[in-house]
């Protein structure tokens, strides 16, 4: 069923777990997350940042490729499609095609923008019932060869935001997104938990959820984190399998170049990583 992330995520919270965000690129990507996420019972949000949704041609073409794949492999658990990292005017666009779940990003702008942007959208967003998932303390990550080690964020700037209705709140608690570097300090539990008691019964995010330790994950799960997301994993998998087809010589046997099979070893490799990060995040058998 299709739904928005509320619901979900509240429950996660209250019980212990974090529902998976799995972040889609294409048709075989959508497909591969919602027939694992079938499989084990487990909800799933799917990520689709601006990017991604040009990639794919256009936010109606992903909403309506993953409602279309929803409804023919007849999937009976609640699946999110929602906007990672929307930009103010991307947020109405996905709103307009259909998504069920909006983050708005206002992280780069300052506090006051960021909360007037933020109240907008949640007031778009609501009157069609589809959640709000707003950020503060941007995520660090890579560009041009610098790795940062992320922001960490002001928690009274983030009882701000709880505070404008918003669903479920992302917060940069040192993660990163693209691959951890050797030197990374690991999450920031103290500040974690600051946000947590003054944002009340607001469920957080881990953006970034590719490469942190386990024992990290279900510490963060432990203290408030109720929705994590991952993408880089299931990019390397699907980029390491397909080498190794390629590299053994089996798109040159028989018909190994059909595209039905040179990326099927890639598609298995993101349904490994799906299943890693379910029973991780312990989302499995819970409808």
């Amino acid at each position: 069923m299709l739904v928005s992330l509320k619901e979900i995520c509240i429950e996660a919270g209250k019980k212990g777990w974090a529902v998976p965000q799995i972040n889609i690129n294409n048709l075989e990507w959508t497909k591969a997350v919602l027939e694992k996420c079938e499989e084990l019972h487990s909800p799933v949000i799917l990520g689709v940042s601006e990017g991604a949704a040009k990639y794919m041609g256009g936010f109606s073409v992903v909403a309506n490729l993953a409602k279309s794949l929803h409804d023919s492999l007849k999937i009976n658990v609640p699946v999110v499609i929602h906007l990672d990292h929307g930009t103010y005017e991307g947020s109405k666009k996905a709103l307009e095609a259909g998504f069920t779940s909006i983050m708005f990003d206002g992280s780069s702008y300052p506090i006051d923008q960021n909360i007037a942007y933020t109240k907008e959208i949640v007031a778009l967003c609501h009157q069609k019932n589809v959640s709000v998932e707003a950020e503060v303390g941007a995520i660090g990550g890579e560009e041009d060869g610098v790795t940062g080690n992320g922001e960490v964020a002001d928690p009274k700037e983030c009882a701000i935001l709880a505070g404008l209705g918003i669903d479920i709140l992302a917060a940069g608690i040192g993660n990163i997104h693209g691959r951890y570097p050797a030197n990374w300090k690991g999450l920031n539990f103290e500040t974690l938990a600051k946000i947590k008691a003054i944002t009340h019964n607001i469920p957080l995010v881990l953006h970034g959820g590719s490469g942190i330790p386990e024992d990290q994950i279900k510490k963060a799960i432990g203290l408030g984190v109720a929705k994590i997301n991952v993408n880089t994993e299931c990019q390397l998998a699907f980029a390491q399998e397909t080498r190794k087809y390629i590299l053994e010589g089996k798109d040159l046997d028989g018909k190994g170049f059909d595209p039905r099979k040179l990326l099927a070893p890639g598609v298995a490799g993101i349904k490994k990583v799906v299943e890693e990060k379910v029973l991780m995040f312990g989302s499995n058998n819970r409808y």
